[in-house]
């Protein structure tokens, strides 16, 4: 089973805001989340010590290593295959999206393959 959903969640938070802005800083994340400052400070400087993200100390800008950004387009893409496919079966796009970000962080990778050859299929 994958863990670190959390660290997922953040992951795939500064990849979506960094394709609408120049800049993306932990208040900024903050704000998208309406997480507490202290708890996305925290979190943010994990990723940096997992080497994921840079933070520029004049700014405050996060960016991404090639190994972040690589971990968050796959945590993205988890997400569309996923919510493609509940609404194949049916699902409103508000409830897909809804359920595949949670669905994305739990999931085996072995079943995410099952649902993506799914969701594909009839293309």
């Amino acid at each position: 089973m994958r863990t670190h959903e959390s660290e997922e969640m953040y992951l795939e938070t500064i990849l979506l805001m960094k394709r609408t802005r120049s800049i993306v800083r932990s208040v900024d994340v903050v704000e998208e989340l309406d997480y507490a400052k202290s708890s996305v400070s925290r979190a943010v400087n994990l990723l940096e010590k997992k080497g994921y993200v840079t933070i520029d100390r004049i700014d405050g800008n996060i960016e991404f290593t090639e190994e972040g950004r690589k971990k968050a387009e796959s945590i993205y893409d988890r997400h569309k295959v996923l919510t493609e496919a509940l609404m194949k079966i049916g699902a409103d796009k508000e409830l897909a999206e809804d359920n595949a970000c949670r669905i994305e962080h739990v999931i085996s990778d072995d079943l995410f393959r099952i649902i993506e050859k799914f969701a594909k299929a009839d293309k």
